[in-house]
């Protein structure tokens, strides 16, 4: 025996098809505004992120030789004593990896490192842009007698306006010139 449904029952059955069907349809477009958005927001910050490296470097002559200067300027932690900031190691043993902390907020950890140098960066701090800050320190033989002590650093700088690039590097252009000076002093000293 067959079974046969009134016309009503079939009407019931096409209009949850049809309001299926149109939630269906309205899901789908929100799902394609949703992606759409977020293909815009990823072109966007991709943009950004188009670094600009500035590098600074400074040096000064010294009548000692590289290794005598090294031996009284090149402690990860001397710089406390050319640039009167507070140094503490916080990890390793002062080779590859070692951490220093100056005045206790600027994290340092060591990245390269010869006879004569050394290299650090600054890690990310969270909240703010990531600069991809490096700097280098090395005492280079001129002669048996002589030297030069060479200080670079480097920073990305697409983030900062024409006038926070130019007062950054006149800051740290201030700062690293003093304390030439002063291992120039300390290494030069009897």
């Amino acid at each position: 025996m067959r079974n046969y449904t009134t016309p009503a029952a079939n009407s019931d059955k096409v209009t949850k098809l049809y309001k299926l069907y149109k939630l269906y349809k309205e899901t789908t477009m929100r799902l394609r505004q949703l992606l759409t958005g977020l293909i815009a927001l990823t072109a966007s910050c991709c943009a950004i992120a188009q670094p600009d490296y500035y590098r600074l470097e400074l040096d000064v002559a010294i009548n000692k030789s590289a290794a005598e200067v090294w031996s009284k300027v090149g402690g990860y932690c001397d710089i406390s004593e050319w640039l009167s900031l507070d140094c503490e190691i916080t990890q390793g043993d002062g080779g590859i990896g070692t951490v220093r902390v100056l005045n206790g907020t600027i994290v340092e950890p060591m990245v390269a490192q010869t006879e004569l140098s050394y290299g650090y960066t600054q890690p990310v701090t969270e909240g703010e842009y990531y600069k991809l800050y490096h700097g280098f320190m090395e005492a280079r033989p001129v002669s048996e007698t002589t030297s030069k002590l060479i200080y670079t650093v480097m920073w990305d700088t697409s983030q900062s306006s024409e006038e926070e690039i130019n007062a950054a590097i006149e800051r740290r252009r201030s700062l690293f010139t003093t304390g030439l000076a002063k291992m120039k002093e300390i290494a030069e000293a009897q």
